[in-house]
């Protein structure tokens, strides 16, 4: 078993070797991200879930990719490793991502990002011999997914100081093991997480290469696309009060059918959603009491997720799912009530790293497209810590992820790996400006 504490701490490679390939490989970082697939998963997908053996096999092979490099590396006090290649400037340009994934998962999701940053940070290694203009740091966040605990972007909303350590420190998995053993047994200690915020200093941008997850730049037949910024969640709890009472001898006309409004409200939902062209609105779960087949169902507990880029968007979408859903329960001769589960702001990305991004598809792909991210990521939490980002997604095939079949093809792989290092470019270049 190899521990997060046994593997080198603050490891310093003084060694320099500089291949005699072309000083960018994206070819090499498919090939890599191959060979991690080999390593962590199987016929049923990945299985590099936060704080489990797999995932910690994960990382010490990414460590083996630093040979060779200039770099100091370290994990931080919540287990996010940085990979620091000093530069003239103390300025930084982050490149993130993560290597965890969710159980059976695919094999890009998240992996993408750090070996494609991996492999921009050798091109910028090579180019200057061992001391660009300004220091490029690449960052594996710890348990992006929350794919064990539930909690997800747990270490860079440490990072960001979003951290909510008391709620999550009794967080327990399906065999009831605490979050704060399993990451105690992973050498990180739970009460160390604002600590993680010291690794903010001299951050000046911050970039991310992504998967799309969805089927939008699939459907318009486009390898790359910039994005605008992740979407704000609200997510809340209604519950429907009826009355049960025997299905067969109830007429129709005297039911108070808790289920009934609920199935109203999941309808209009859509509707709701499909007035503004980036909303989401989601009824995912539903559950009905007493739950059997010959009683009207008394009571129903549902929950709804919407989405959308705009604060604006969202408090409408929230107000007019309200208003319908106290509309059914009064034909339903129900009453219904709300309480919020979880809510997160839209995170917009800077504007000029979007134009930046933007231009970089634009030249190693032809064309480009702007959208919004329904999905949060890392980026969003360091966003909210100030610092100036951007996301770029390339395509997904059959617009699936969090799945066995998730796939790319290979040449948007590598012009993604183009793109991000003509993006890097730009940016070091304005960091230098300011």
């Amino acid at each position: 078993m190899h521990l997060l504490w046994q593997l080198p701490r603050g490891s310093k490679i003084n060694s320099i070797h500089y291949p005699e390939e072309t000083m960018l490989d994206p070819r090499r970082t498919v090939a890599e991200l191959k060979e991690l697939r080999t390593l962590t998963a199987d016929e049923n997908g990945a299985w590099r879930v936060a704080w489990t053996d797999t995932w910690l096999k994960a990382r010490e092979w990414f460590e083996s990719k630093l040979a060779g490099l200039p770099v100091e590396h370290h994990y931080d006090a919540a287990g996010n490793h940085w990979v620091t290649l000093e530069g003239t400037s103390e300025k930084a340009l982050l490149i993130g991502g993560h290597l965890d994934s969710v159980p059976g998962g695919g094999w890009l999701d998240g992996c993408l990002n750090v070996l494609a940053g991996l492999e921009v940070m050798r091109r910028i290694a090579q180019e200057y011999q061992g001391k660009p203009p300004i220091t490029v740091r690449l960052v594996d966040w710890a348990d992006e997914e929350g794919a064990r605990f539930g909690r997800s972007l747990l270490g860079s909303s440490a990072f960001a100081g979003t951290h909510t350590l008391e709620a999550d420190r009794g967080r327990t998995d399906r065999e009831g093991i605490r979050l704060e053993d399993a990451l105690k047994r992973c050498g990180v200690e739970i009460d160390r997480f604002p600590e993680a915020q010291a690794e903010q200093k001299n951050a000046a941008a911050y970039l991310e290469l992504h998967i799309e997850q969805g089927p939008v730049l699939l459907d318009k037949g486009l390898p790359l696309g910039v994005v605008l910024g992740t979407k704000g969640v609200e997510r809340h709890a209604i519950t429907f009060h009826g009355q049960e009472a025997h299905s067969g001898s109830t007429p129709m006309n005297r039911r108070k059918d808790a289920l009934a409004a609920a199935a109203r409200l999941a309808l209009e939902i859509r509707p709701i959603a499909m007035k503004h062209p980036d909303a989401v609105c989601t009824m995912g779960s539903v559950k009905t009491f007493p739950g059997i087949v010959t009683a009207v169902v008394g009571r129903c507990e549902c929950t709804l997720d919407q989405r959308d880029l705009e604060a604006g968007v969202l408090a409408q979408m929230y107000r007019e799912a309200h208003e319908a859903s106290e509309r059914f329960a009064r034909e339903e001769n129900c009453t219904v009530e709300w309480s919020r589960i979880w809510n997160i702001e839209p995170i917009p990305f800077h504007p000029q790293l979007i134009e930046f991004c933007d231009e970089a598809i634009r030249e190693v792909a032809g064309v480009s497209y702007r959208l919004p991210s329904g999905p949060l990521h890392d980026a969003a939490e360091v966003a909210r810590a100030g610092i100036p980002t951007v996301m770029m997604f390339t395509q997904s095939l059959h617009g699936i992820s969090h799945n066995k079949i998730e796939d790319t093809r290979e040449e948007h792989l590598e012009l993604a790996v183009r793109a991000l290092d003509r993006l890097a470019d730009k940016t070091m270049r304005w960091i230098m400006e300011q």
